[in-house]
């Protein structure tokens, strides 16, 4: 069950050093390596790094917002002792069940000093870049160890693994699918596994991988545990490795049966929340069928690319953060040529190792498609094999599309080992060695990724960053600003987001943006439910429409700010939508007709609300 080959030239093993190159000098090229990645991430995500606070993802700032909203509240959950799978601070008076979200507990406990010294926004930006060097490190640790000989082809697959264009798309705002480091961990005590004597201690390893994966990237953990069921399984049937497999097969068992156990202790009370807690749900809340990967896609190039660049980019994607495959028409021609060069040369035990890799290639490429068959955005009446799998547990939870980031993966391997290959028996005409130098340069150059892009929002107003707001809002009372939170409008979150970071007396909001309850046939929604007040002020925003309020709109606020408990509302002088430009005059205009006219405090407009009271007889003259 291991990935290493039978003969000696097939040897996943790293050659033994020589005494003159043990000890310091074995360690440079792992340096040098973490430096180039840790370099690459940092020039992705320099547009945060200029101005953390000022500056957002131009493509998902909803995302964004929620993850530093996390970011805050793990500081609130250390110094209140608050629930870290259940939360009150959102959604009130209803709260969200953090389980069945994208909680990163791990990441919001572990970064929580930083989230308090420097803010949600730095500790945001440090996660991603952390996490985009992180993946490409691991990975190329990964390889080394167990796959190729040569740093080079490692540090190679490494960086393609770490940077491929489906992570650069997901680093628009998601600190759980750019954290691939989680599959290369997570594999390497999984081939581990095998090796005699040890079968407790790697159980137990595993097991504590296994929590933390579920902490920060539970469906990346799925994936990564189905791609290692398909390719075990398909090297273990291989007639090479049939022998050692069986040999290998009671250790296995057993170091997993201690997985299970180990990861069913320290993940009891977060599983029992998200699968059977307080407002959780089957499913999700997004469109399986939209979130699909386009057959055409995989030979298209991603937007942030130098591909996309010179003007290659493709707009076959459901938004900007799901561009999973785009890997160009050059590279999938490379993948086959490798699969086929190497094949042909390679030692029984390696071709199992092959074997294994392309069907786990073709599975996820498959899975990715989705359950109807799309080709250039025309969706097909061809079902495929997720439509059967689409209403399973697991699977109804995840987005097809996100697949194809497995396939990015095995693309990653297979270029490690071409390259080794290479390296390791070097051609002996110019011509052949020069053909495949240009087509690795043809195939990777176009991929090289270029900055997320950045926007500036809305500052902090002194409102909130001096804590004026302590004045109008009771210890853990609701106020809101405006328009209320949701994925297209997030400010809200975000100041509430800053305010648990600094500790201290906190409010709660209504609305957020969050997965829970409330969609078709019992499965999730994205945020609370529509409410009349939240609708008026939400078109407002988005839309620009300022309808007629009368009587009986006014009479509906009092109803939804008594229902959220609503004590305080605000309105910024500036306030920044996810996706597109916000009409705060409308808001305004609606605010004023529907609350009466405000006080001006701390840079914002202020309406104070006191329960039983019409909110327009508290400050006729604006008093």
């Amino acid at each position: 069950m291991s990935v290493v080959a039978a003969a000696p030239s097939e040897s996943a093993e790293p050659p033994a050093t020589s005494p003159a190159r043990r000890g310091s000098a074995a360690w440079r090229p792992h340096v040098a390596v973490a430096v180039a990645a840790l370099a690459l991430a940092t020039y992705v995500t320099s547009g945060l790094w200029l101005d953390p606070a000022g500056r957002g993802l131009t493509e998902n700032l909803g995302d964004q917002a929620f993850f530093e909203w996390l970011l805050g509240y793990g500081v609130y959950t250390l110094g209140h002792g608050a629930d870290p799978f259940y939360t009150w601070m959102l959604n009130a008076p209803l709260g969200v069940n953090l389980a069945a979200n994208t909680s990163v507990t791990v990441y919001t406990t572990l970064f929580a000093p930083l989230t308090f010294l420097a803010g949600p926004p730095v500790s945001f930006a440090t996660i991603l870049t952390l996490n985009l060097a992180g993946s490409a490190f691991a990975w190329y640790l990964f390889l080394r160890r167990f796959l190729v000989r040569h740093t080079v082809a490692a540090a190679m697959g490494g960086l393609f693994c770490g940077f491929a264009p489906g992570f650069i798309s997901h680093a628009n705002g998601h600190l759980n699918w750019t954290a691939g480091w989680v599959a290369p961990v997570v594999l390497w005590w999984v081939l581990r596994l095998r090796e005699p004597g040890r079968w407790l201690l790697h159980g137990v390893i595993l097991g504590l991988l296994v929590a933390v994966g579920f902490s920060i990237a539970a469906e990346g953990l799925f994936f990564t545990a189905l791609a290692s069921g398909v390719f075990l399984l398909v090297r273990s049937l291989a007639p090479a490795m049939r022998a050692e497999a069986r040999a290998a097969a009671p250790r296995v068992l057993a170091a997993l049966a201690v997985t299970a156990v180990q990861a069913g202790l320290l993940l009891a009370y977060p599983l029992y929340m998200h699968f059977a807690g307080p407002r959780t749900f089957t499913g999700t809340g997004f469109n399986q069928f939209h979130y699909a990967e386009d057959v055409a896609a995989y030979f298209e190039y991603p937007n942030r690319s130098v591909a996309g660049w010179l003007g290659l980019g493709s707009k076959l994607a459901p938004n900007a953060t799901e561009e999973t495959s785009y890997f160009g028409v050059p590279l999938m021609i490379l993948v086959v040529v490798a699969v086929v060069t190497l094949w042909r040369r390679a030692a029984p035990g390696r071709r199992a190792t092959l074997a294994a890799l392309s069907a786990v290639g073709v599975v996820f490429l498959v899975l990715s498609w989705g359950p109807h068959l799309k080709i250039f955005k025309d969706e097909t009446s061809i079902n495929l094999p997720y439509a059967a799998l689409r209403h399973l547990p697991l699977f109804d939870s995840a987005l097809p599309a996100r697949f194809a980031l497995v396939v990015a993966a095995v693309i990653g391997i297979l270029l490690a080992l071409l390259a080794d290959r290479l390296l390791s028996e070097p051609l002996p005409r110019f011509p052949a060695r020069a053909a495949w130098v240009t087509g690795l340069a043809v195939a990777l150059v176009p991929l090289i990724p270029l900055p997320v892009l950045t926007r500036t929002r809305a500052p902090e107003p002194p409102f909130i960053a001096d804590g004026i707001w302590r004045d109008y809002v009771s210890d853990d009372g609701v106020m809101t600003a405006l328009p209320i939170a949701t994925t297209d409008t997030p400010d809200g979150q975000r100041w509430q987001a800053y305010t648990m970071a600094r500790a201290g007396k906190q409010f709660r909001i209504p609305g957020g943006y969050f997965l829970g309850p409330g969609g078709p046939n019992g499965t999730g929604r994205i945020g609370a439910e529509g409410r009349t007040t939240d609708w008026l002020f939400f078109q407002a925003a988005f839309y620009g429409t300022v309808v007629p309020i009368d009587d009986f709109d006014r009479k509906k606020a009092r109803e939804d700010l008594a229902y959220w408990k609503v004590e305080a509302v605000f309105l910024p002088e500036e306030i920044t939508g996810s996706h597109t430009t916000l009409f705060r005059s409308a808001v305004e205009t609606t605010a004023r007709d529907l609350l009466g006219e405000p006080q001006h405090v701390g840079g914002v407009l202020l309406w104070r609300i006191r329960p039983g009271v019409d909110p327009v007889a508290l400050h006729p003259q604006g008093s």
